[in-house]
């Protein structure tokens, strides 16, 4: 494990802590098979949570204090299964459900597939530290009304515009969750342990209005067939996360 890194002249230490942020999510059902098309690039595969269909999400995420300062995020991830020391995860008996079964059990990975952000010092920590494909763009978001909105354009063009209405409280606020990260650039693909610890979480089954724009990742995400409505959307008025080295797999 590296103990520092040099970005832009700044000294980072791992691992990274996020003190306060707060987020927004929806995730979607897509097509597994367009979805997999997507990644390919990573080597690693879908986790298909019913037949021919796998799962998106996509997060607004502002960060509010943390070691690499303030900034907007917009995720487009994927549900993948995990990924071991000498490859994916081999499914044994029926993969539906093996798929389930590693759903259930948070048994699982998250592939980073596009990472935009509104500063150059965390774009530039994040593709140096963890290979996490970050690019610049600009926001407009507000984290703090019932309804959360976020919409985001890269080089003036609209990528996508979200808005997640309000859930009801989930119990057991405060615990930790442990999730393996994947991460792909320059033809590398890393797992990066992250921790969250979220408090005041809200969630619901449907409840997010999605918008597409003109930017090429927006047609992007339409050619993934997804669904008319959110499988679910959570809020998250108050998060920490830690982020520890990144390991190439």
């Amino acid at each position: 494990m590296t103990e520092s890194y040099d970005v832009l002249g700044q000294t980072v230490s791992m691992p990274v802590e996020i003190r306060l942020a707060n987020a927004f999510t929806a995730v979607y059902s897509v097509n597994a098979d367009a979805a997999q098309r997507a990644i390919d690039y990573s080597g690693l595969e879908i986790l298909r949570f019913r037949p021919g269909r796998g799962m998106c999400c996509l997060v607004f995420v502002n960060y509010v204090d943390g070691d690499l300062g303030p900034y907007n995020e917009f995720g487009v991830a994927f549900m993948v299964r995990k990924h071991t020391g000498s490859g994916v995860a081999k499914l044994t008996g029926n993969s539906q459900l093996a798929d389930l079964k590693a759903l259930a059990t948070g048994n699982y990975g998250v592939l980073i597939h596009r990472l935009p952000v509104d500063g150059e010092f965390t774009m530039a920590a994040g593709r140096g530290i963890w290979g996490f494909p970050k690019v610049l763009a600009d926001f407009e978001a507000d984290h703090t009304s019932p309804t959360r909105r976020g919409l985001v354009r890269i080089d003036g063009s609209e990528v996508a515009e979200l808005t997640v209405r309000e859930g009801f409280p989930v119990p057991g606020q405060g615990t930790r969750m442990s999730i393996a990260a994947y991460s792909h650039l320059d033809g590398v693909t890393r797992c990066v342990p992250w921790q969250m610890r979220p408090s005041g979480l809200r969630s619901r089954i449907g409840g997010a209005t999605l918008r597409l724009g003109s930017h090429p990742w927006a047609d992007e995400l339409a050619g993934l067939e997804m669904s008319r409505r959110a499988l679910f959307t959570s809020a998250i008025p108050t998060l920490g996360m830690t982020f520890e080295d990144a390991e190439i797999i």
